[in-house]
């Protein structure tokens, strides 16, 4: 077509109004400007095009310097000399734990004496109460069913060493009475309900952070370190109650945000109570991540791993800001994240396939394995030659085993993220967590799952640095519990004879003597016959004939 037809053209157009966008730009484009649009629309389809794993990443920062504030691993004095399990233990449930529990818990009984029905209640001891958490501990090794399995007498599952501890009423009784809080900031605490001043966790809160400042103080974590959720099971009526993705074992509960070292070591935690806009106005995940993550504690240059629920560009630069490093998969569609579609994975995308985009000192990277995987790093490289062997089809239709490139920050993320998940699995072995009603003995029965937990590693990491075989999670907290209750793990207790004495039924006093002999009787808890003679402490019917001694055989 020649310039005179297209002035022609043109002119046609302008009289009937009709406008046609392709003439009108390839007329109003000088060849300098056209040049140079051409320009500048290839840099801005550069700069947001998705790049492969043969393009150079030359700003890719590295991971910070590692500055911890402590030596990493246990602290003293757990360092010094050889630790049972019963000392390591002791620096979680401490002298000073047992004391405020004792405390508050003799206090809620006594308020419950006074404004209720009277009880025999005797103010719980440091000394009784450490043989209560051993007979918790004895049984999440035995499980029955139902605590009062454990006090069974006539049946083939009978155990006779809870009885010699604690009788069965005792510790219902501590177990219904058992308080982690003053009651007396609770009752005011409870008449600020409905308001902003109002503490959902008062009940639970001093506990909380005992334990979390005794989980700090005994171990420091290395450089990599996660953060995630666990959810602690339970059924009642609670503001704080969450429910969570049903692919999750345990749908509805307390969820904690928890702080994890690679061997399962739970560093910190943070019991959620269900406030969703926090001080910081960044979301729930930011806050969660900036108050776990404290430099004023760990120290700098720790790499942080977490999953898609808190990686954002806003966290993950704040983290570069207090010297940390981190990397998460990321939710698309996030805010700050790329969106633009230029060369990126699709379904028909092979299996291997890298694709990134860094945006300062955010490196976003895609990978293709059976599914995509999308991830943010501040630390990593794109590829440093890292492969994983998967089952291909060759041309010919047969499927064989072949490397396929990936990337650096999917291979650190699989070998570093499963700190909490590790540390929730070896939470739920010989846990003693039981249903109840109350959702603070809930959270009381998770934070001793951790303190168990955390001794055990630690007694791991103590064995490992003086080139010894650890215990098995089994034997440690059988020794445990051994030290707990004050007796050999090696011996079985003997009950006989602990303070179980004969005695009369019937004094004789307001009897006639002619009647003496079948008034007063009681029947015989063993064998169901009636009898004149009784176990003083126990306060029931026991025959004690000379081919019939069921007193003997009832505590033996």
């Amino acid at each position: 077509m020649s310039g005179n037809e297209n002035e022609e053209e043109d002119e046609e157009e302008e009289r009937s109004g009709v406008w046609s966008p392709g003439l009108h730009e390839h007329r109003s484009r000088s060849p300098a400007n056209t040049s140079a649009g051409v320009a500048s629309v290839n840099r801005s389809q550069t700069q947001d095009a998705w790049k492969t794993e043969d393009d150079p990443d030359t700003a890719n920062p590295g991971p910070p310097t590692f500055l911890p504030k402590r030596t990493p691993g246990v602290q003293p004095p757990l360092t010094t000399g050889k630790q049972t399990p019963g000392a390591i233990f002791s620096q979680f449930f401490d002298a000073e734990v047992l004391k405020i529990l004792c405390e508050n818990t003799n206090s809620f009984a006594q308020k419950k004496k006074e404004t209720g029905k009277p009880f025999p209640w005797k103010d719980l001891t440091p000394q009784e109460l450490t043989k209560y958490l051993g007979l918790l501990l004895y049984m999440s090794v035995c499980n029955f069913p139902r605590i009062t399995d454990y006090w069974r007498k006539n049946s083939i599952f009978h155990v006779s060493y809870p009885a010699a501890v604690m009788s069965r009423d005792r510790f219902l009784t501590i177990s219904s009475h058992l308080h982690f809080s003053d009651p007396d900031v609770d009752a005011v605490n409870e008449q600020k309900m409905g308001t902003e001043e109002y503490d959902p966790l008062q009940r639970v809160r001093c506990l909380l952070e005992m334990i979390s400042s005794r989980c700090k103080a005994a171990y420091h974590p290395r450089q990599h370190i996660s953060v995630g959720e666990r959810m602690v099971a339970t059924k009642g009526r609670l503001q704080i109650k969450e429910h969570v993705d049903a692919d999750k074992p345990t749908k509805w509960g307390l969820n904690f945000f928890v702080l994890a070292d690679v061997n399962g070591y739970t560093i910190d935690y943070m019991l959620h109570s269900g406030e969703k806009q926090r001080a910081s106005g960044k979301g729930l995940a930011f806050d969660v991540v900036a108050e776990l993550v404290n430099r004023e504690y760990l120290g700098s240059g720790y790499i942080v791993y977490c999953d898609s629920f808190y990686t954002s560009p806003v966290l993950f630069r704040h983290l570069i800001q207090q010297g940390f490093g981190a990397c998460g998969m990321y939710k698309q569609g996030r805010t700050g994240v790329p969106t633009t579609k230029l060369n990126a994975l699709n379904r028909k995308s092979k299996r291997g396939s890298i694709r990134w985009i860094r945006d300062s000192d955010l490196l976003y990277v895609r990978w293709m394995d059976t599914r995509e995987m999308s991830l943010c790093t501040t630390v990593h490289p794109v590829h440093g030659g890292e492969t994983i062997v998967r089952w291909q089809k060759t041309e010919d239709g047969r499927s064989q085993r072949a490397p396929l490139p990936r990337p650096t920050a999917v291979s650190e993320f699989n070998k570093y993220m499963g700190g909490v998940d590790t540390s929730g699995q070896m939470l739920t072995t010989n846990s003693v967590h039981r249903k109840t009603r109350r959702w603070d003995v809930t959270v009381f029965q998770h934070l001793l799952d951790i303190a168990v937990t955390n001794s055990y590693i630690i007694q791991k990491e103590l064995s490992s640095a003086l080139e010894q075989k650890p215990l098995s999670r089994q034997d440690f907290q059988e020794q445990l519990c051994a030290e707990l209750l004050g007796v050999p793990l090696a011996e079985p207790p003997q009950t006989t004879g602990d303070g179980h004495f004969p005695s009369p039924t019937s004094k004789g006093r307001d009897i006639e003597t002619s009647q003496r002999a079948s008034k007063g009787r009681k029947q015989c808890y063993f064998c169901k016959r009636s009898t004149p003679w009784m176990c003083e402490k126990c306060g029931i019917g026991l025959c004690l004939q000379l081919d019939r001694n069921c007193f003997k055989i009832y505590h033996t």
